[in-house]
């Protein structure tokens, strides 16, 4: 099931949300990431010759300085000087990178929160139907019909992950009213309130049938894209053998063997007309269902 974000999230934060189920899981139970910041660097090579050569440089000016080489000493002064402000202001600051990924996780998660859900937001039964609703949502996004354009695949790829997203918002709702009406039954209830968690019981099936429906309906289209997946990939298979055709024919006129053919063989170009005539009627099938979708 994973990780289930909003399609509004940011794609590459949407990415790190998605990579670090177990991480977020502890967000959500209250676990807070050490606050330290790391402002203890490793000493490069540079910063050492930079420290070791100091002493060196400053007696070398002193004697410069109190020569009549003056100018001498003067530019070497200021070349030291200089490289000693570029290498200060390339250490003054920690890189955004160095931030430790769990911290960098953590403010994410508490920055989106709410736009994310976890599998412990599903109980048993709307886990179930999430995971119909992914599979419909997947198989129809890797479909070579939907890469090839045969579908409309730009709004498959802003529409079905909103539909993911909504259904799965829904059932996390729908999973944490039954919660609390199964612990409320544990505790017990007095007759006189007996028809109004009837209602409430009502209520909760015949959201969860709602979503269901959804749910279905995202399967039929699939559906049909699975139909429309098979022809386009037998009308490629037809298409390849009509090609060889002709190095067939050949043969069999070279043979002298041409009037035994193979009826298979002539029906290619008429079985290709027909997976042709299939594959449209699959994606019109499928548009269909799409638009029964957005209503």
């Amino acid at each position: 099931m994973g990780v289930v974000v909003d399609p509004g999230v940011p794609p590459e934060i949407a990415g790190l949300l998605r990579a670090n189920a177990p991480l977020l899981s502890r967000v959500r139970a209250g676990w807070v990431p050490s606050a330290e910041v790391r402002l203890q660097r490793r000493r490069s090579p540079s910063s050492a010759m930079l420290l070791a050569a100091t002493p060196v440089v400053i007696a070398l000016m002193a004697v410069l300085l109190a020569s009549p080489l003056a100018p001498a000493g003067f530019v070497l002064l200021g070349t030291y000087v200089f490289i000693v402000l570029v290498k200060i202001a390339s250490m003054s600051e920690l890189p955004e990178d160095d931030r430790p990924h769990e911290r960098h996780v953590y403010e994410q998660a508490r920055w989106y929160d709410g736009r994310y859900l976890l599998a412990d937001d599903f109980d048993r039964e709307a886990g179930l139907v999430l995971t119909r609703a992914q599979r419909a949502i997947g198989s129809v996004l890797r479909s070579h019909v939907n890469a090839e354009g045969l579908l409309d695949d730009a709004r498959n790829a802003v529409m079905l992950p909103a539909q993911e997203w909504e259904i799965a918002r829904l059932l996390a709702k729908l999973s944490a009213l039954r919660a609390e009406h199964r612990e409320l039954l544990a505790r017990g209830l007095a007759p006189e309130v007996g028809a109004v968690v009837e209602q409430l019981e009502r209520a909760l099936v015949n959201s969860e049938a709602a979503v269901v429906a959804r749910v279905e309906a995202l399967e039929r289209y699939a559906a049909h894209v699975a139909e429309a997946e098979r022809a386009y990939h037998a009308r490629g298979q037809i298409e390849e053998l009509r090609s060889r055709l002709p190095r067939y024919e050949e043969l069999l006129a070279e043979s002298g063997a041409d009037t035994f053919a193979v009826p298979e063989i002539e029906r290619l170009a008429e079985d290709a007309d027909t997976l042709e005539r299939t594959l449209r009627r699959s994606v019109k099938s499928a548009h269909e269902a799409f638009r029964y979708l957005e209503g």
